[in-house]
């Protein structure tokens, strides 16, 4: 062979590259392609398995403080009873037996039922077997049936004496005032508190103790009792009842999920209330036939009764902590916190239970759909990709920067790179825009003043300008005498009434709260917005917001609020308006004389017993619109020339603000 025909020749070498050699787009899309999948598919598992981690976590912290917000009612269903019978235990008019201090006794326990909304009833029992009790009938309809007590009962107290001649039970029925309205004698002899559970268990323990549950003889209602000895005579106890029953249904109010029960189990672990209120029927039924030892209700009402039950047992006591457990193979998840507080109720514990499914089930499936879409998105990219890659790259990473100092609240005015694709370049203007009108928003507090600002095509607004504006002052007389007389609970509820009827009377009118002065506010027309009937719209308001409050003040003495009887104050005339502080924090607002003017016309009202006062300014704008009453010249407070004083009295409809 010769050496020509060793070698493979040229054309064969040449086809064997060619076959491997492919045009750049498909190297590219190879490369595209697999970037994707190895970087999104574990990218996108990883978010699923940290949104379903996460999803938990929020279920346990919601349970978390569910768990603590239903403890805190807990004790303060029972602190109430306690506190009672604390105070009963020093007060000296309880040391006495019925019927002796009888006024001062009920005097005390009806108050103690008008104030605690959980307590059933309170008594103090004697070591000479007397006995006296106050009942709220209005809270529980089973003593009204069970005592026959006339119509209007709200309270009933019970005396039970053994001197004669008063010896045997009298009945005494209150209305809701605290009036009695009957009163009945049964001469039964037959109840001696002391050989009731909770008087025994105070004398033997000689201190507080906690009795229950178990169902009351009267009114065959679930219970709970606090009892406590007296401090200057440990043979008389004070004790209290709180029906199991409320404590359930604040449990199932605070129910986290559809599915979500509560529970309280007692240091024996008994369960002595649950949120379903089929069950607590059956705890009853079960404690009426079976006494305060009773076991349990069926396992068939609640199959996770059991389950929590070992896991208290298995946790010995009332632990505290987020615990799983399976019920009939399903997962579940219980809080479980435990109750004590100044020695009572000890080893009780609440449970707040619900299926895992209730806190992960639906943020499953929306990360398995999310999870669809994702694929079906990485799928799409893919095909994009190869086509607009190079394309986009640039400008979408200037894009993601620029979102970046966004959200940093970075707004400089920076150039964005021009692209070839025109949805960028539209992405990038509207960006652009919302960087404005986010440093816009950042500036100004209220937004929805900013929002008006930014309409009215005040983009940026760099310094304040002076033009013609019409001001209006208000303030409530003798506010401080109010704040005095009342709690300032009431009086944020109804000052919000009466600032959400002058912030809508304003709008309504064209005009602008600019700022709220403690009682007072400061509202200003023609500016943010130009309003050629400023100085008209500007009156006709305050005559609008005075009938509206005098509507509220009609509506208060019904309901036994206080009247606000509010003075107005109108002036129109030249002001510095925009914004004014510091670089970043500013206020819009107006100043000048023609503010202080009507600041001080506003405070003028007290000297000439009106209610809205008006300048001349305003009075020569609309003298043919409006009628008004001279008053003549007055000095305002601080200020050297006078001013002519009108009362603004009536529109042109006839409307009037005096009446």
């Amino acid at each position: 062979m010769d050496q020509d025909e060793s070698r493979p020749s040229g054309p064969t070498l040449n086809s064997g590259l060619a076959s491997w050699s492919k045009p750049l787009r498909v190297h590219l899309s190879v490369v595209i392609v697999g970037l994707l999948i190895c970087i999104s598919a574990p990218l996108m598992w990883m978010a699923y398995e940290q949104g379903r981690a996460t999803a938990l976590a929020s279920g346990e912290s919601q349970m978390r403080q569910l768990g603590l917000r239903v403890v805190e009612n807990y004790k303060s269903v029972f602190g109430d009873g306690y506190s009672a019978v604390a105070t009963a235990s020093v007060l000296p008019q309880m040391l006495s037996p019925p019927s002796q201090d009888f006024d001062a006794k009920s005097e005390y326990l009806l108050k103690v039922l008008q104030s605690g909304n959980y307590i059933d009833g309170i008594y103090s029992g004697y070591p000479d077997g007397s006995f006296i009790q106050a009942v709220n009938v209005a809270a529980n309809p089973a003593w009204s049936k069970a005592l026959s007590a006339p119509k209007g009962t709200a309270f009933a107290i019970r005396t039970l004496t053994k001197e004669p001649p008063g010896a045997g039970t009298v009945w005494h029925f209150l209305g809701a005032n605290g009036v009695e309205i009957a009163k009945r004698e049964d001469r039964d002899e037959t109840y001696d508190p002391r050989t009731r559970p909770w008087y025994q268990a105070a004398i033997e323990t000689k201190g507080q103790v906690s009795v229950g549950p178990y169902v009351t003889a009267t009114t065959k209602s679930l219970s709970l009792t606090l009892a406590v000895p007296l401090s200057k005579n440990p043979e008389i106890v004070a004790g209290v009842d709180v029906l199991l029953q409320t404590v359930s249904r604040l449990l199932n109010k605070e129910a986290i999920s559809e599915n979500a029960r509560g529970y309280v189990f007692d240091g024996r672990g008994r369960l002595i209330v649950h949120s379903d209120a089929s069950v607590m029927a059956n705890i009853l039924d079960t404690l009426s036939h079976s006494g305060t030892d009773g076991a349990s209700v069926s396992d068939d009402m609640d199959p996770a009764i059991a389950p929590i039950r070992a896991l208290l047992r298995d946790r010995g006591g009332a632990a505290g902590g987020i615990v799983p457990f399976t019920v009939g193979g399903k997962p579940f998840i219980a809080q479980v916190s435990p109750v004590e507080f100044s020695g009572l109720l000890k080893g009780n514990a609440v449970v707040i239970a619900a299926p895992l499914d209730d806190l992960v089930g639906p943020t499953d499936r929306l990360l398995a759909k999310n999870l669809l879409t994702a694929v079906a998105f990485v799928a799409a990219g893919i095909v994009a990709a190869i086509v607009l890659a190079q394309l986009i790259s640039k400008s979408l990473f200037a894009l993601a920067d620029e979102a970046r100092r966004i959200g940093d609240l970075k707004f400089e005015d920076r150039r964005l790179p021009h692209s070839w694709i025109a949805e960028i370049n539209v992405l990038a203007r509207a960006l652009g825009a919302a960087r404005n009108t986010i440093a816009t928003f950042s500036l100004y507090v209220p937004r929805e003043l900013v929002r008006r600002i930014v309409s009215s095509g005040q983009t940026a607004i760099g310094s304040a300008d002076r033009q013609e504006v019409t001001v209006l002052f208000t303030d409530i007389k003798d506010f401080t005498t109010i704040s005095e007389k009342h709690s300032p609970e009431d009086l944020v509820e109804l000052l919000s009434d009466y600032f959400e009827l002058l912030n809508e009377t304003v709008e309504r009118h064209s005009g602008t709260i600019v700022q709220y002065l403690g009682d007072s506010i400061f509202g200003m027309w023609n500016a943010p917005t130009r309003d050629e009937r400023h100085v008209e719209n500007a009156c006709r308001c305050a005559l609008a917001m005075k009938e509206a409050i005098d509507t509220l003040n009609a509506a208060s003495r019904r309901s036994g609020r206080p009247e606000l009887i509010t003075r107005f104050g109108l002036h129109t005339g030249p002001a510095v308006v925009g914004s004014v502080g510091a670089k970043n924090r500013r206020q819009y607002t107006a100043m000048g004389d023609t503010v202080n003017v009507g600041s001080r016309l506003e405070g003028m009202n007290k000297e000439f017993g009106t209610s809205i006062l008006v300048s001349e300014a305003v009075q020569s704008k609309v003298s043919g619109l409006f009628e008004f009453r001279a008053l003549g010249n007055a000095r305002a407070k601080g200020r050297a020339e006078e001013i002519e004083v009108f009362e603004l009295v009536t529109d042109c409809c006839g409307w009037d603000a005096k009446s």
